[in-house]
């Protein structure tokens, strides 16, 4: 008898889950039924901003076709909502009357965007009533509005300074909307980066024709405008922005409402262990935004540091293809199968990119410290670990700044801004835990004159070229020699690319070095 397995939510996390479930549910393994919120299939959640300034289709940001699953054998039912689920009997109760049964079930729900709590907007962040031009931009009918916006090279404002924010702001300046970023701190990317890069970040963006409001704290919004569209936003000291157009990003939180519904429980996000089960409910499981990996025994090592849901879409597809097999195998042998399967690898610490025209950033691990601050590099000397070093450049007129952490010389932390050569090798060397040279002022000189026409260390063909679905420069590389001479062409065949959108810049390298190769 085949397993019936239901996802609750259609992202991208979702969407990796059916498609790595579909050669089980084609042989009749296992019956699937995905329920998605909205109307539409799964689509790149992560682009809509590009979406919304011109440089890509809705169709480009498809993940998912649903005509083509249901051909497959998969159940989509689109536009409905679960309003609860019952445990008991081990059924969902949805928007549209029906209560299908579940031998499995995964919660794949989510983020929502965090709502700031400010005058002229319904403070109810599950259900805020946002008045005409004020948009969290999550989906494409958002999109549609930014799109409105840019091509009438309107007033934009941006408020909130982390990556997706910035990289909103500065596709649409470069589009040709008045920009103005709005931000807690001296600096954006306060959580992430330290003071001298985001300096010299601040001012890469004015330089990029946006207007940067740091230190600036809003509290209310008018929509004086026509139809009772936005009109400004007002900042605590009584003075106003005006524009025509407010895009919030300000974060996200995870959806966790429906299963703290039916009992499941929850801390950040949805708790489940190594083998992304919630807690007490075997039967049931959670990937992506949603899920908080943390393990229920208190003396584990990963989960006594372990942090909430990434907010990445790379670390979600990863729990999207381990939990398909986990299911595949639970399916064909039972649990005795199912353990034989080694637990979900640790996550590795995350790296933060932003890349846009004119700018480019990189920041991961611990930044904090500064070359002579000796409390924080002396912290774990007395557990007898070695001292941290930092190596630290500037070059704030040209906007080019490079911070390296490090231990025993291998990175603990990095942060480089304007230096996309060096960002490149050092994220490398961070994610594979190697040790730095000694001499650090080599790996500045990457960026240098004299490397603009080499293949430097960039072209290492083992150097992870898309981080969120975690393809090769070989991988990508080989999928070119096999006739992929684009970049959706190479997306479709590797799924590089089919993330933040980041590495569209480097596989295009990839494919032009070759056919340069080819026509020579």
């Amino acid at each position: 008898m085949s397993e019936r397995i239901v996802v609750v939510g259609f992202g991208p996390v979702a969407a990796r889950l059916v498609d790595e479930l579909l050669p089980a549910v084609r042989s009749g393994l296992v019956e699937l039924l995905v329920v998605g919120q909205e109307a539409e299939a799964a689509y790149n959640r992560v682009m809509v901003a590009e979406l919304g300034v011109g440089r890509t289709t809705a169709e480009a940001l498809a993940m998912a076709d649903a005509s083509d699953l249901a051909a497959d054998g998969v159940e989509v039912r689109l536009g409905v909502t679960v309003k609860r689920i019952d445990r008991a009997r081990q059924q969902l109760v949805l928007s549209d009357g029906t209560t299908p049964g579940y031998d499995r079930l995964v919660f794949a729900t989510g983020s929502r965007p965090v709502i700031p709590n400010l005058t002229g907007i319904n403070p109810d962040p599950s259900h805020p009533v946002l008045p005409l031009g004020v948009t969290a931009l999550r989906d494409l009918r958002d999109a549609a509005q930014l799109r409105d916006a840019v091509t009438a090279g309107k007033r934009v404002i941006v408020l909130g300074g982390g990556v997706l924010g910035l990289e909103t702001a500065l596709a649409a300046a470069e589009e040709g909307a008045l920009t103005t970023v709005v931000h807690n701190g001296s600096f954006p990317l306060g959580r992430n980066i330290d003071r001298g890069g985001g300096a010299v970040l601040a001012a890469s963006l004015r330089n990029s024709g946006i207007t940067m409001m740091g230190n600036a704290r809003s509290t209310a919004v008018e929509h004086n405008g026509p139809h009772g569209m936005f009109s400004a936003l007002v900042l605590d000291d009584g003075s106003r922005i005006e524009g025509d157009l407010l895009v919030l990003s300000c974060g996200v939180r995870p959806r966790i409402e429906l299963a703290e519904g039916c009992g499941l429980p929850a801390a950040t996000g949805i708790l489940v262990d190594h083998h992304l089960r919630t807690y007490h409910e075997p039967h049931m499981f959670a990937i992506g935004d949603c899920a908080e990996v943390r393990c229920a025994d208190a003396e584990c090592p990963e989960c006594r540091t372990a942090l909430g849901p990434s907010g990445l879409v790379g670390p979600g597809w990863r729990q999207a293809e381990w939990l398909a097999e986990y299911l595949i195998l639970l399916a064909e042998g039972g649990q005795d199968a199912a353990d034989t399967l080694a637990p979900l690898p640790q996550e590795k610490p995350g790296v933060v990119v932003l890349k846009a025209r004119g700018i480019n950033l990189a920041v991961a691990g611990d930044n904090s410290a500064e070359p002579w601050d000796d409390e924080l590099l002396s912290v774990g000397v007395s557990e007898g670990m070695a001292r941290r070093q930092v190596a630290q450049w500037a070059d704030p007129e040209h906007g080019r700044y490079v911070k390296m952490t490090t231990r025993s010389g291998a990175l603990e932390g990095l942060v480089t801004v304007g230096m996309p050569r060096t960002a490149a090798e050092l994220v490398m060397l961070f994610e594979r835990g190697s040790e730095l040279p000694a001499d650090r002022s080599l790996l500045l000189r990457l960026d240098g004159p004299d490397q603009l026409d080499s293949s430097a260390s960039n072209d290492d063909p083992q150097r992870t070229v898309c981080r969120c679905a975690g393809v090769s420069g070989a991988s990508i590389e080989e999928a070119v020699l096999h006739g992929c001479s684009s970049v959706p062409e190479v997306s479709k065949a590797t799924r590089a690319g089919t993330g933040c959108g980041g590495c569209h810049g480097d596989i295009k390298g990839i494919i032009e070095r070759h056919f340069q190769g080819v026509a020579a």
